[in-house]
């Protein structure tokens, strides 16, 4: 419940959070992972958020990963200027200010930039307080893209094993972790994953605990896409606040105010009803200011703000010359500093600074000198006047700013001399009381008129005013004038999974996909899957999913057939759960994990398979071309033969 500005309460009024993320502190790795063998690093390489944490062996291994934060990148403006370095994570706080400096090392859900995956490892593990020295000595656990390109593996073990210096390292996929963790223990199961994350959204079928990839199928919509559609519908329908309309809000109103029909145009037909409208419409208000500060303010508080916006740059700029003149001095401090080398004769260490300072000749140093005495002699002479110009102004400045309103008018500083009167005490005699000036206390008609005019925007803070019998009405509530209402595009924008014709998208939804993916199975495997449907994914979370996936499959399924939906427990951090739970069971297990020694055999792309791993395709590679000249043309039978001729080679 809230309270608009207008007066009394109305239902469904919601502010915007615009939550900063608060800079994680660097941690201690704890005694837990200090052990007699290396605890191995989980990391769930999210292309939404990435989560790290340790997997230390015994009865409570910790609550949830120690580091959260979103899988996002920016480089400061400073460069090699001396700026500030590159900032990951929960280090950028707000998004919105830096959105179009934001680089992510995903293309859809793949690590393609590994350099910018370097930099979230680098953030990773320096927060979790990995303190071995060169390197990381502890196993890591990775979590990758279904079907994953063999490229894409190759250039992360590349990373991992070259720059970080791991002793061995294991791939799974992210949902089949969070199968894995939901699973009860020691259960060789099959089922049907549904997974829906920030970019994807995956179908896979599992047969007794392995992935069958050959059926697995892919639908490039997620949260992301749910996100810039909801903005787009809103923009669309205010377009008066593009700019308060952000990916950051548009997120927040997907986690916290959408949700997914069981009959999308059912409900669609229940919100033409008004009553049902303002009953579930959610009304999310903006920040806005009660105050027209072009409008109400006067001429000398006008002056006062100029003056102050003016004082405030030369205070700025006075800072810049300081800040210059400082780093000029400490240069010509060093130059001097190699001047003296040559004046007491010491050659080799003069030659050597000169080489450092790209130098030629004693020449060459004498007049940069003489170029940096006189550049700072001059931001001397600057910051002098400068100071010399604030001081006058601040000066002059005082007495306006210290009188203006307590003296009405300049003449009242030098009164006129009195007139002759009537004596002390005659109109006290005569019962006349002297009353001050009301021309100069009392609103002018002009005054009064320009309030009445701002009186409907501003009914709360005007002052009451004597109005005539013509009142002008409110023309609207500026309260209510910066609230969004957000109603049927509440159930809009989830619906993209189901319905990817509503962005343009000619792709299958979630129920085509399902019905195509059962279908390429006996009827007997088909009961199989059915009976274990398993829901996991950030974008899963929706209230109604649930449900609508039930209805979906009672749809597709024969009459009277059973099937069984299970929700992940935590559809968000359940990979990582699973992840760490995989990895303290196969700690000792050398037929899961990739060696250094193997990576160095059997190349970057080399994959161990288990139970939530990709299947392992190697590289097959063409037949190699043979090689001719740019003027002569192979024919068909000279192209056969040098094919054979490469394959005897």
């Amino acid at each position: 419940m809230a309270v608009a500005a207008a007066g009394g309460p109305v239902a469904n009024v919601y502010p915007f959070r615009d939550a900063r993320a608060a800079p994680d502190p660097v941690l201690e790795a704890g005694p837990g992972a200090h052990g007699p063998l290396p605890v191995p690093l989980v990391l769930d390489n999210g292309s939404f958020q990435a989560r790290a944490g340790w997997a230390c062996p015994g009865p409570d291994p910790g609550p949830e990963p120690r580091l959260q934060f979103r899988a996002v990148c920016a480089r400061g403006r400073g460069g090699a200027r001396g700026g500030a370095g590159p900032q990951v994570g929960n280090a950028l706080g707000s998004l919105e200010p830096l959105r179009w400096m934001l680089r992510s090392p995903f293309d859809r859900n793949v690590p393609v930039n590994l350099e910018l995956q370097e930099l979230l490892l680098d953030y990773s593990f320096q927060h979790l307080g990995v303190s071995s020295q060169g390197c990381v000595d502890h196993p890591i656990v990775l979590t990758e893209a279904v079907c994953n390109p063999l490229y894409s593996r190759q250039m992360m073990s590349e990373l991992l094993f070259e720059c970080y210096g791991i002793p061995k390292v294991a791939y799974g996929i992210d949902s089949l972790f969070s199968f894995y963790h939901n699973k009860p223990k020691n259960l060789i199961s099959s089922g049907l994953i549904i997974s829906s994350g920030y970019q994807c959204t995956h179908i896979l079928p599992i047969l007794e605990g392995r992935l069958d990839a050959k059926n697995c199928k892919r639908i490039n919509l997620g949260g992301s896409q749910a996100a810039g559609y909801l903005q787009r519908l809103l923009q669309l329908k205010y377009p008066g606040h593009l700019a308060a309309i952000t990916l950051s809000r548009m997120e927040e109103i997907l986690h916290e105010h959408s949700y997914v029909a069981d009959d999308y145009v059912g409900e669609l037909q229940k919100w033409r009803c008004p009553d049902y409208y303002e009953n579930n419409v959610h009304k999310m208000q903006l920040p806005f200011s009660s105050k027209l500060l072009g409008s109400t303010l006067g001429s000398e508080e006008k002056q006062e703000r100029r003056q102050q916006q003016l004082r405030r740059l030369q205070e700025l700029n006075a800072r810049r010359r300081e800040e210059k003149l400082q780093l000029d001095q400490e240069r010509l401090d060093r130059l001097l500093y190699v001047q003296e080398l040559l004046e007491d004769g010491q050659m080799d260490q003069f030659h050597k600074a000169l080489v450092e300072l790209n130098m030629d000749s004693p020449e060459e140093l004498q007049s940069y000198i003489q170029k940096l005495s006189s550049a700072v002699e001059q931001a001397k002479q600057k910051i002098l006047q400068a100071e010399v110009t604030l001081e006058v102004d601040v000066v002059d400045s005082k007495p306006e700013s210290c009188m203006c309103g307590l003296v009405p008018n300049a003449d009242s500083m030098n009164p006129p001399p009195p007139t002759p009167g009537p004596p002390e005490g005659f109109r006290e005699e005569m019962g006349v009381v002297e009353t001050p000036d009301l021309e100069q206390l009392e609103p002018s008609l002009e005054d009064v008129e320009s309030i009445n005019d701002f009186e409907p925007l501003f009914s709360e803070e005007t002052p009451e005013v004597e109005k005539p019998v013509t009142t002008v009405q409110p023309v609207f509530n500026l309260a209510a004038y910066h609230q969004l209402f957000v109603g049927t595009e509440r159930i809009r924008a989830p619906e993209i999974i189901f319905q990817p014709s509503l962005i343009g998208e000619e792709q299958a939804g979630v129920a085509e996909t399902l019905q195509y993916i059962l279908d390429r199975y006996s009827k007997d495997v088909q009961d199989l899957l059915v009976q274990n449907v398993f829901l996991t994914g950030g974008n899963m979370m929706y209230p109604g999913m649930k449900g609508r996936i039930e209805k979906e499959l009672l749809e597709m399924r024969p009459f009277q057939s059973a099937f069984k939906v299970q929700l992940a427990s935590n559809p968000v951090l359940d990979a990582w759960y699973g992840a760490r739970d995989w990895a303290l069971d196969h700690l000792d297990d050398d037929e899961v994990w990739i060696t250094r020694k193997e990576y160095e055999e059997k190349g970057g792309e080399y994959l161990k398979e288990h139970c939530a791993s990709n299947i392992y395709v190697p590289i097959r590679l063409p037949k190699q071309a043979s090689r001719f000249s740019d003027a002569q043309a192979p024919t068909r039978g000279s192209g056969a033969s040098g094919g054979s001729a490469g394959e005897q080679a």
